[in-house]
């Protein structure tokens, strides 16, 4: 018998793609109260704009299609002023949180590909109005609905070229593949010449999910689907969002959750390889990878590399442990565990978000969350968890 609690989680179901728009989109259809989500806006101090919802159909499913209306499409805001208008809206602290944390992973991954520091990062197509009414009625509609945790399936790019605001990019765009380096998120690929995942609709996902894998446990509240702008042929445009009333991570169970151990032996990789080959593992889609020393035959130091996973992604992430290493072979063997409960959430630090991991009697904030504001703020890192962790 498990001991659970009921959480209300949105898991979506980027199959095929994700954007802004379409998010919104999804939790409006979901039942979220458009009228909540425009009052939201509002309060940003900003003019000139109009969000409507418009129904429409994609593969013969009935969608909702966010309709942003704004004159200044082309204007370029920088992150700094992003931020300005966000906290001075005094929109709640879940709310503000969500919508600086996704506006800050977008403003860092551009600042990494421009060499520009955080806070001077111009936006183009993220900064004009439509993205933040996005991003931001994203984050009203998810309060509307009483959204505690978000989750999402892997998200599926697309492939070739698309023109940008700097010109023509290789498809998935480097913002896209830098949010999802950064959230170690999973992807699919898909023969589709065109932009499926938008830097919008991806740091969103990134910034906000606690998990990525499939629906939850639990009962089906509501289901939403947010239409994209173009019909393709054979493909349903269109973002999916299940609210569910989720079972509670377990605490206590007679059964365990079971999971795959992969093991190689190897005695010719350097550190840099062990690290790379961790760090791979995880983006993979691995639980948890590390690495021990040991002593092989003839007295040889050598390695022992160890992944937990899935049993489910096992093929994979043995084709990743195989390939990384060099290793002519390896083990495994199948355990249960169990997870203790743990919800995630986003608190500002000197005006940066900080996630962090909250679980019976401790919180822990994420590490390179806390150094990059160190950094960028002469903090000390210390302090910085300091704060992060008191909340």
């Amino acid at each position: 018998m498990s001991t659970t609690t009921g959480t209300v989680t949105a898991w979506f179901h980027c199959f095929n793609g994700v954007a802004g728009d379409m998010t919104l989109g999804a939790l409006l259809d979901a039942g979220a109260d458009l009228t909540q989500v425009r009052t939201t806006i509002e309060r940003l101090n900003i003019t000139d704009w109009a969000l409507d919802i418009e129904r429409t159909q994609r593969c013969g499913i009935t969608a909702a299609r966010a309709l942003v209306t704004a004159p200044d499409l082309a204007h370029h805001r920088h992150f700094a002023e992003v931020r300005d208008v966000v906290v001075a809206a005094n929109l709640g602290e879940r709310l503000t949180n969500r919508a600086l944390a996704t506006f800050q992973a977008l403003a860092e991954v551009e600042g990494g590909i421009h060499g520009v520091p955080t806070d001077d990062v111009e936006f183009h197509e993220v900064g004009s109005l439509d993205a933040i009414v996005d991003i931001v009625g994203t984050c009203a509609a998810l309060e509307s609905l009483g959204v505690e945790r978000i989750a999402c399936s892997p998200i599926t790019l697309g492939s070739g070229t698309f023109h940008a605001a700097h010109g023509l990019l290789p498809n998935p765009g480097p913002a896209v593949l830098g949010l999802l380096a950064r959230a170690a998120a999973p992807h699919r690929s898909a023969d589709v010449d065109m932009e499926l995942a938008t830097p919008t609709g991806v740091a969103l996902m990134t910034t906000l999910a606690d998990h990525f894998g499939p629906m939850p446990d639990g009962v089906v509240r509501s289901i939403g689907y947010g239409a994209g702008g173009r019909d393709l042929s054979g493909r349903p445009n269109v973002v999916q969002v299940v609210i569910v009333d989720a079972a509670g991570d377990v605490t206590t169970a007679t059964a365990g959750q079971p999971v795959r151990l992969l093991e190689a032996n190897v005695d010719d990789a350097t550190g840099e390889i062990l690290a790379f080959t961790v760090a791979a593992l995880l983006s993979a889609g691995a639980y948890d990878a590390w690495v021990t020393p040991i002593v092989m035959k003839k007295g040889r130091p050598a390695h022992t590399i160890h992944a937990l996973c899935d049993p489910v992604v096992a093929d994979r992430i043995s084709a990743v442990l195989i390939a990384e290493s060099g290793t002519l072979g390896l083990r495994g063997m199948t355990f249960e565990r169990w997870p203790q409960g743990r919800s995630h959430d986003t608190v500002m630090v000197d005006g940066h978000a900080v996630r962090r991991k909250i679980g019976a009697g401790r919180v822990k904030a994420e590490f390179d969350d806390a150094a990059a504001v160190a950094q960028a703020t002469g903090i000390p890192l210390r302090e910085v968890l300091r704060r992060a962790e008191r909340g």
